[in-house]
């Protein structure tokens, strides 16, 4: 283990603040931008990335989400929902259902959720025995072993808010009738379960953070600071030991190509 994985409810508060919403728009589209560019650079290096995001429900993962993929190409990432397993994926092991959702070469996959509804879940449901979400620990820590020696970069990022943020929330989404359909029974159920979430997400925290594929605690009660900080954070992540200039050009290419399209040499662009 590296490092100290803070109690859900000692999380420190994000540092960034914004005086504007000109100012925050400002910041994200920059580091949109930037993603765009290391998104690039990770398709033409043929790289694969896993973006895995858990939290607390209404911490925001969606928003996160959207405003991470905002200005991404879609041809090379995908967005994983994961829900409930399918009478299918029941009968197996609780891994198999991931491993088809795994990047291809030069794409990135974005989980919505993750195996992690072992412990999480599956464990305060008891849809899991004990001795089965113990295992998980093990058994998701080898599995994130093995992706990471198979040079996935992985990130993990848990959102937190506390209970009086999600109810603020909550009533948000009743009342809102563009939002109303974000509010389910899950979510009632699992509020009323609130303390036991909270002990099973700590124990999550404390027993699968690695030095390969360490977890990023973040503070999600202001979404603009959460959203800048979460997109930095993959910037850096994804973007280590990348060359994220563009990539050389064929000079014999772009002579044919500007010869076809009868186009002056003189205003090539330069080369690498």
């Amino acid at each position: 283990m590296k490092g100290f994985i803070p109690n859900l409810s000692s999380v420190a508060p994000l540092t960034k603040d914004f005086s504007s919403k000109s100012d925050y728009e400002e910041a994200l589209e920059k580091l949109q931008q930037q993603l765009l560019n290391i998104q690039q650079s990770l398709f033409h290096a043929g790289q694969r990335a896993i973006i895995l995001l858990e939290g607390t429900d209404a911490s925001g993962k969606g928003g996160v989400i959207r405003r991470t993929t905002q200005m991404l190409d879609p041809r090379s990432f995908t967005v994983h929902a994961i829900g409930a397993p399918s009478a299918e994926e029941q009968g197996r092991h609780y891994l198999w259902r991931f491993f088809e959702k795994l990047p291809r070469r030069g794409h990135i996959a974005i989980f919505d959720r993750s195996w992690y509804g072992r412990v999480l879940v599956e464990r305060v449901e008891r849809l899991a025995t004990p001795d089965e979400w113990q295992r998980a620990y093990r058994e998701i820590c080898e599995l994130e072993r093995w992706l990471t020696d198979d040079g996935i970069r992985f990130i993990k990022i848990y959102i937190n808010i506390d209970q009086e943020e999600q109810n603020k929330r909550f009533e948000e989404r009743i009342s809102n009738p563009r939002k109303y359909w974000k509010l389910t029974e899950d979510d009632l159920r699992n509020r009323h379960n609130w303390d036991d979430y909270i002990v099973a997400a700590n124990d999550m925290l404390a027993k699968t953070h690695s030095d390969y594929a360490p977890w990023h605690v973040v503070d999600g009660k202001h979404k603009w600071r959460t959203r800048v900080h979460i997109l930095g954070l993959l910037a850096e992540a994804l973007s280590e030991n990348l060359d994220i200039n563009p990539p050389a050009i064929d000079e014999a290419f772009l002579k044919a190509a500007r010869e076809e399209l009868g186009l002056k040499l003189k205003n090539a662009l330069p080369t690498k």
